[in-house]
């Protein structure tokens, strides 16, 4: 009976498969850096074969990061295609953002200590 209320998909008669990925930035991440974050990522998809670029959007602000969601298709059933292909545009999204000096974030904290008055 769950077999009737689920969605079955026959991988060898899909045309295309569709990618969403998230990715963080850091607070400290200029406006103007992050108005250049959605251009850049299109520019980089649309530069490999095989891809159609769908949209790239400032998405969240995360718990450590300024969140950015990305969707674009393979235009391949190949499963070892549809890896190389996000494997060539993570590759071309980390080398664009060290050129313009934007930082992937990760969880981390900051920590404030206050001197007490006998230590002063």
């Amino acid at each position: 009976t769950d077999l009737t209320s689920s969605r079955v998909r026959n991988y060898k008669r899909m045309g295309k498969r569709r990618v969403v990925f998230k990715l963080g930035v850091t607070y400290q991440t200029s406006l103007e850096q992050l108005k250049v974050i959605p251009g850049t990522i299109e520019k980089v998809i649309k530069a490999v074969k095989d891809t159609t670029f769908d949209r790239a959007h400032f998405f969240s602000y995360g718990d450590f990061s300024l969140v950015f969601e990305v969707v674009y298709y393979v235009m391949s059933r190949d499963y070892n295609k549809y890896m190389d292909i996000q494997q060539e545009i993570n590759f071309a999204i980390k080398k664009e953002f060290e050129t313009r000096g934007i930082e992937f974030a990760y969880p981390t904290q900051t920590l404030y200590l206050n001197k007490s008055r006998e230590e002063m």
